[in-house]
C-alpha cells in the first residue's frame, strides 16, 4: 500500500492560503496606491515603496532561483 503524503499536503494547502491572503492584501493596497493620496506623497513613501519591492524581490528570487538563489 503505497504512503500518503495527506499531512503535509494539508499544511501545503494552508500555507498557500495563507500566501494567497497575503497576496489579495498587497494587491488591494497597491489598488489603493498604497494608502497615499497623491497631493501627499513624499520621499517617505518612496523609501516604504522600494524597502517593499525589495523584500517582495527577495521573494520572487527565492521562487524562481534567481540573484544569489541561483542554481
Amino acid at each position: 500500500m503505497p504512503k500518503t503524503n495527506d499531512a503535509a499536503l494539508a499544511a501545503f494547502i494552508a500555507r498557500k492560503a495563507e500566501i494567497d491572503a497575503a497576496l489579495d492584501r498587497i494587491r488591494a493596497a497597491s489598488d489603493d496606491h498604497f494608502f497615499a493620496s497623491p497631493e501627499d506623497v513624499h520621499w517617505g513613501h518612496v523609501t516604504a515603496l522600494a524597502d517593499h519591492a525589495a523584500l517582495l524581490r527577495q521573494i520572487t528570487d527565492a521562487i524562481y532561483a534567481e540573484a544569489e538563489h541561483a542554481v
